[in-house]
């Protein structure tokens, strides 16, 4: 493909919505971990509650994810992505200022509608829209670039916060959303919607089967999702800490949880290259699958430090792969009609879990135990591969 085409042409999509997903990500989702716990000590707030502002904003993205699949739809990633980063932008500068606790979990509420009109499930449903069929490599791309955003956001968070503060950090990061984000989004976006007719095309091949986006086989797929969003949540809050508390020493759990990062995109890569030919389902199964074998090892051997760090690289391979299926399952399922409201009614249930997983497994933790924790979290695992294995691909 020439670069022409690509700046002229739909494809332009791929690279926009790759560096918008680097910059949503990196300044809405990845820097509360960072940044909470000072505006918790300055606002004489608990650190579970102002963490809670975070699950809570989680909890209105997921209530509000199929609304915005069906905007999507109808009017383009162009114009509601664009309307989501202006909402991040104000959500972020409106937080500096919220000493209330009503008003904290106000601004989280604005924050989770924003964050579900930001990051992948949007972007999903805006290049179904523009791709139709096709959207299966674009998506894989697209997750690729949105890979490193963890990688560029803490960092980044970091040397800002020493610099300016908590404040200026999110100063900075709402200008970011509003002048560079959103515009990319208005001006750059393409709008053009794919064919999606069902005429067999010009080549004669056929058509994939499809089945309705409803019923007891949509069901399965949601619940599988939905389950499986609980696994990265919880680990991603406490695996860490897991690891230290089981006899980990610090620097070493540091040097693993880098280990994640990398191992998520290595993962897309070989997807991108070597797995167009297979089906997305079957490739959402063997990610589950994998980090099964990983708890497997954990059980079996403990956690001494090698390990430790072949479970963080399974689990960030699971989880590369599961980000893309979350986008290209359902597009081989139930195809590119209403494609958007497709992902956003599979992502509200998903949200809604991921927004529970950290407290839920901080309690189990604290309550029972570390290795009781772990197990917890490998049943969600199991209960999704189940689900996955109960959807049947269309004949």
């Amino acid at each position: 493909m020439k670069l022409a085409e690509i700046i002229a042409g739909r494809w332009r999509a791929v690279p926009i919505l790759g560096l918008t997903q680097i910059l949503a990500w990196g300044t809405l989702y990845y820097p509360p971990v960072l940044t909470l716990p000072l505006l918790a000590a300055e606002r004489g707030f608990s650190l579970t509650f102002a963490m809670g502002g975070f699950s809570f904003g989680l909890l209105i993205g997921g209530l509000t994810a199929p609304r915005i699949g069906r905007l999507i739809d109808h009017y383009g990633g162009h114009r509601v992505m664009a309307a989501g980063a202006i909402a991040g932008a104000l959500g972020l500068v409106l937080i500096t200022f919220a000493n209330h606790p009503a008003a904290y979990f106000a601004v989280w509420a604005l924050l989770g509608g924003a964050t579900a009109a930001s990051l992948y499930d949007p972007a999903f449903a805006t290049l179904g829209r523009i791709f139709g069929r096709e959207a299966r490599r674009p998506i894989t791309l697209v997750t690729f670039a949105g890979g490193f955003a963890s990688t560029v956001s803490w960092p980044a968070t970091y040397f800002l916060m020493e610099a300016f503060g908590w404040r200026g950090t999110y100063f900075i990061y709402a200008a970011v959303l509003a002048l560079v984000v959103a515009p990319l989004y208005v001006f750059a976006l393409p709008r053009e919607r794919a064919d999606i007719s069902p005429i067999a095309p010009d080549s004669g091949d056929p058509l994939p089967k499809l089945i309705p986006a409803k019923g007891f086989a949509f069901v399965l797929v949601a619940a599988a999702f939905a389950i499986y969003a609980f696994v990265p949540s919880a680990l991603a809050a406490h695996m860490l800490a897991i690891f230290e508390r089981m006899g980990v020493d610090a620097g070493t759990v540091i040097l693993i949880g880098v280990l994640f990062g990398p191992a998520q995109v290595t993962a897309r890569l070989c997807e991108f290259a070597f797995a167009k030919n297979l089906h997305p389902l079957d490739i959402a199964r063997f990610a589950i699958a994998l980090l099964l074998l990983a708890f497997i090892l954990l059980a079996f051997l403990g956690v001494p430090a090698p390990v430790a760090a072949a479970f963080a690289i399974f689990f960030g391979i699971a989880n590369g792969l599961m980000t893309i299926s979350r986008g290209t399952v359902p597009l081989a399922l139930f195809g590119p009609s209403g494609y958007g409201g497709v992902i956003g009614r599979i992502a509200g249930p998903s949200l809604i879990l991921q927004a529970a997983a950290p407290l839920v497994l901080a309690f189990v933790a604290e309550r029972v135990s570390d290795p009781a924790a772990l197990a917890v979290v490998a049943g969600m695992a199991a209960l999704s591969l189940a689900a996955f294995l109960a959807v049947r691909k269309p004949a």
